[in-house]
């Protein structure tokens, strides 16, 4: 059971972290480049490392830290995380080039570097690894790596249907308001754990 909570709640982040992000951008940027099969291999290779490498810092995280502060901690990540997705990801010049680089003939290793490239630091990598300090490494890996394909593979398909004119706005208006309610239900749990402590 603690399993598969585990793996929906790292799917159900992810999902939620990855919308109107740049990475996300940067799929729909590759899509229009690449088949869409190469490019979901590629993002799939690219997250399986990124994410492999967050479950492993919440691994450490979760050890070094009592778990009423990583609740907490956790419970303030996920309001920062709304207000990252209100103010929104922009798809820079820069990203734009990674995106059209030509020089590895690989379309598939192509999409993996870029995406990583793309991934490390970003916002799904850090909700995984908060919730990786919550849950069993595991499913959070599993989970958060179909919750950032899922998330990609939407997104490229509703791109495509729609000529890239999604409703962003409202997207992320949703996915921030989820995230102020997760956030402030784990703060409040984590402030209580540390009064009942004291």
């Amino acid at each position: 059971m603690e399993f598969l909570t585990a793996l929906t709640v790292g799917a159900g982040v992810v999902f939620l972290a990855e919308m109107g992000d740049k990475t996300q951008l940067v799929a729909m940027s590759l899509a229009t480049r690449y088949r869409v099969v190469t490019v979901l291999l590629g993002i799939t290779a690219a997250t399986v490392v990124v994410h492999g490498l967050s479950v492993l810092i919440a691994e450490v995280l979760g050890l070094a830290i009592p778990t009423d502060w990583v609740t907490l901690i956790a419970g303030i990540a996920f309001i920062v995380f709304g207000l990252w997705t209100l103010r929104g990801d922009e798809l820079t010049d820069k990203d734009e080039e990674r995106a059209a680089s030509r020089r590895i003939r690989s379309g598939f290793i192509t999409v993996c570097v870029v995406f990583f490239v793309a991934e490390l630091g970003d916002k799904t990598m850090l909700a995984t690894i908060t919730v990786g300090t919550q849950h069993d490494w595991l499913p959070v890996w599993i989970g958060s790596t179909v919750g950032m394909v899922a998330a990609d593979a939407v997104a490229i398909a509703l791109g495509a249907a729609l000529g890239k004119r999604l409703p962003e706005r409202a997207i992320q208006i949703g996915a921030a308001l989820l995230f102020f309610v997760a956030g402030a239900a784990m703060t409040i749990q984590g402030v209580r754990m540390l009064a009942l402590a004291a």
